[in-house]
């Protein structure tokens, strides 16, 4: 049995303890409820997740079932209506479920991201040129003060002050300059509704944090997705130039089987790499999938070597032994509710697969008057 750290390979100086690729990816699945899911409520967990990408309405909630021991809807939708948790761009710009005491503390965080996002957009950024940002701020938070808007009402009435420009980037210009949530009941379970936002302040009736920690965000990305390098840091948040951050940290240095410095806290959880990673279902914006520089901890080349249309959907994906060995898609008929497994190549364990499929089938679709798992044929990667 090999061990979590081979302590027996150095790059170089000191004798600096080495992770295996294996290794580094039980430790990210023991950090993300991947092994073992959690036995706590549903807040608990995505502070300390540092929330979970939800640009989709509804697919973030199997993350929560993947994660939480017997999670149900109700228990992310009703913490969504009460304002416990909300939806809003932080990290990397795009839209995560968090709390909302995270709301207020990562968005001044990674505010850079979102400025960088927004002035230097192909579409927008030329329309901020010579544009007085701080009165259309001033104008965006009054008219969400208001109430609630979709970014079309929202752009055709500042528009209406502004009518050189487009009204697509003045509403974009608040979404990147203003913490804005997107309010219920877009997001609830079974529910569905218009894209609308207003100011976290004015939601959640706090101000978003003055002095935020960069320190603090780099250390809990650590607790949530370690061990780590210097890009896979920036590659999740967004942000850049991140180098001395971590170095000022308290951090523990190990290597990669590659060479690459990783950084890590020194209480965190690093499993051997031969402690069993059940079958667990991903969606399609899952974090574990999208917050590294380098992914090879979970996704393997078979995901590459299926070609998947670049602007096609985006794939959802099943885990086996700690790594991408297929996708799965849901259908629905009146009649059914069909969840088809497609490995990527001939899997002893599939069995295994099928039964948490089974589980799965019944969060998504409890109503349905028939379920069925099927699996389709290995895929044959491309060459």
């Amino acid at each position: 049995m090999r061990t979590e750290v081979d302590r027996n390979r150095s790059y170089g100086g000191p004798m600096t303890p080495v992770l295996s690729r294996r290794a580094l990816g039980r430790a990210t699945l023991a950090r993300q409820f991947l092994l073992a899911r959690a036995d706590a409520p549903v807040t608990e967990v995505v502070t300390h997740l540092v929330g979970l990408q939800a640009q989709t309405p509804h697919t973030w909630y199997t993350g929560l079932w993947s994660r939480i021991a017997g999670f149900t809807p109700d228990q992310a939708a009703d913490a969504l209506v009460n304002r416990q948790l909300v939806r809003i761009a932080v990290m990397r710009s795009t839209i995560h479920l968090v709390t909302a005491e995270d709301a207020l503390a990562l968005r001044p965080a990674v505010q850079p991201a979102l400025d960088r996002d927004l002035f230097r957009n192909y579409t927008h950024g030329r329309d901020m040129r010579g544009l007085d940002v701080d009165a259309v701020v001033a104008a965006g938070r009054a008219l969400l003060a208001e109430k609630p808007r979709t970014n079309k009402e929202l752009g055709a009435l500042l528009h209406e002050r502004w009518p050189d420009r487009a009204p697509a980037s003045l509403a974009y210009a608040i979404r990147c300059l203003v913490p804005l949530v997107q309010v219920p009941p877009r997001g609830v379970w079974g529910r569905s509704g218009s894209i609308a936002h207003t100011s976290a302040e004015t939601w959640l009736g706090a101000p978003v944090a003055d002095k935020p920690s960069v320190h603090d965000l780099v250390s809990r990305y650590l607790a949530a997705f370690g061990p780590a390098t210097v890009k896979d840091v920036q590659t999740w948040s967004g942000l850049t130039r991140l180098r001395e951050v971590v170095e000022e940290l308290p951090l523990l240095r190990l290597r990669d089987e590659d060479g690459q410095e990783l950084f890590d806290l020194p209480d965190a959880p690093r499993p051997d790499e031969d402690v069993p990673a059940p079958p667990r279902f991903l969606y399609d914006f899952d974090n574990v999938l999208l917050s590294h520089a380098d992914r090879r901890r979970v996704v393997t080349d078979d995901v590459r070597a299926q070609g998947y249309e670049p602007h096609g959907p985006v794939p959802q994906f099943f885990l086996v032994d700690g790594v991408t060995a297929g996708d799965w898609t849901l259908h629905r008929t009146k009649e059914a509710a069909t969840l088809e497994l497609r490995p990527f190549r001939r899997l002893s364990t599939m069995d295994d697969v099928v039964r948490e499929g089974r589980r799965l089938l019944a969060f998504l679709a409890p109503d349905a008057p028939n379920h069925e798992v099927r699996t389709t044929s290995p895929s044959v990667p491309r060459p």
